[in-house]
């Protein structure tokens, strides 16, 4: 019997796998199971309950499956005691899944590079799925159909239960503070839980990595696949940006574009197009195919988002910019003066490496959270304007009146959304929708 805790999107996919596989699922949700959900299960007659967890059901299990939003309860200890196969919904889908496999993670950029190479093997012609941390779960994909190429956005926990999945290609854009509370504070146990993407690879493998970030190398003798940096480098293999060009040398093949004709502007997205455009290479699509996707990949919701200009301002949309780090590249890729929407809830973020570039940038400050306290604490001598609200309404209403013709209004929250918002996509399309009102 397989049992699932939790039954969002990841749990719930988990459950439609295992029944079409011929398995006994109980599905179970401490909390409220959304009612899309709820009529999913029911119709297919998946077992399901909510508001507590049943542990003589559970613990009765052979395989438990936990949702990645899910900490290791005592619940969760329980099971592993009992010696109850602990697996997450990606290590369940893996099992079944027989398509060669490109897993990006990373602390930002993995939506936007996962939906890149996605593209990528879409202008091949390639039969290929987009699945894991963005839109639906990788279990649901499959329960579906397989196919002969999956790309998958995957966080760190969900890498945290998986013990034989083992992708073709790797890619680790970054490593940067975030989920800190999960990880008892402590950066080395988040660094750990990224790096399991590498565990189960081998020489038949490809590892695609940064090489400018030091946690990455620091790491490396760690990783048996065949490296593959990217960045300001002279590796004779890899993806290396030059002055203004990128070269990507693959297998004595040689790809030159300039970062002007690159879709994805702001030096982190060139890196996005520099991991994206290796992976298609080691995949054999021509470099014609790949010029072209690169050049004509259309920016993803949410993520630096231009979304109107208003009497002379620049609205953009970085909602998904949920830690310090992802809100680094956002201001730094400015150009003009800032009214800077943040906050939310606070994963133990550091400020303060932010103060440079908020000093440089931004003019204004509207803090948008239930506790803005330790923003304005650190940003209240920084700037002349800061400014606190608690609705995406009050916020936008404040950056309008700070704001004059030429500068540009940014909601880069640095934040996770679940204060105020139900998630960072109902925070980004509240912010879009409050502009077009003005």
């Amino acid at each position: 019997m397989i049992a699932v805790l939790g039954a969002g999107e990841s749990g719930v996919g988990a459950a439609l796998l295992a029944q079409k596989k011929g398995l006994t699922v109980f599905v179970s949700d401490f909390g409220q199971i959304k009612e899309p959900y709820q009529k999913e299960l029911s119709d297919n007659g998946i077992e399901w309950e909510q508001g507590t967890h049943t542990e003589e059901r559970i613990l009765a299990a052979d395989i438990l499956i936990k949702s990645p939003g899910i900490p290791e309860t005592l619940l969760v200890k329980k099971a592993r005691q009992q010696g109850i196969e602990v697996l997450s919904e990606i290590e369940f889908a893996y099992r079944y899944c027989k398509g060669k496999i490109v897993a990006i993670t990373g602390s930002n950029g993995k939506t936007t590079t996962a939906t890149l190479v996605h593209h990528l093997l879409k202008g091949a012609k390639l039969d290929v799925a987009l699945a894991g941390n963005i839109g639906d779960s990788f279990a649901r994909c499959l329960s579906l159909s397989d196919h002969d190429y999956w790309v998958l956005e995957l966080s760190s926990f969900q890498l945290d239960d998986i013990h034989q999945f083992k992708p073709y290609i790797a890619i680790l854009l970054n490593l940067s503070p975030d989920h800190l509370d999960r990880y008892e504070g402590e950066m080395e146990n988040y660094v750990a839980s990224k790096l399991r993407i590498t565990e189960n690879q081998d020489l038949n493998d490809y590892f695609i990595y940064w090489n400018e970030d030091d946690l990455i190398k620091k790491n490396l003798n760690k990783v048996k696949a065949v490296k593959l940096p990217f960045g300001e480098q002279t590796s004779t293999t890899g993806a290396s940006l030059i002055n203004e060009t990128i070269e990507i040398n693959i297998n004595r093949e040689q790809l030159t574009m300039t970062i002007h004709e690159l879709a994805l502007q702001g030096k982190h997205n060139t890196y996005n197009s520099m991991a994206g455009g290796i992976a298609a290479k080691l995949l054999g699509i021509t470099n014609d195919i790949v010029r072209e996707c690169l050049s004509d990949f259309e920016k993803i919701e949410h993520r630096l988002e231009p979304v109107l200009k208003v009497y002379g301002v620049d609205y953009i949309n970085d909602s998904k910019a949920t830690n310090v780090n992802a809100t680094w590249y956002a201001l730094d890729s400015m150009t003009k003066s800032v009214v800077w929407i943040c906050g939310g809830v606070d994963k133990g973020n550091n400020y303060e490496e932010l103060v440079p570039l908020v000093s440089k940038k931004v003019k204004a400050i509207v803090c948008l959270g239930a506790d803005n306290t330790k923003l304005i604490k650190t940003f209240g001598g920084v700037v002349d304007v800061i400014e606190s609200s608690n609705s995406m309404e009050m916020a936008v209403k404040a950056a309008y009146k700070l704001a004059k013709k030429g500068d540009t209004v940014l909601l880069s929250p640095a934040c996770a959304s679940f204060d105020l918002f139900t998630s960072y996509e109902d925070r980004g399309r509240q912010f879009k929708k409050q502009i077009r009102l003005l």
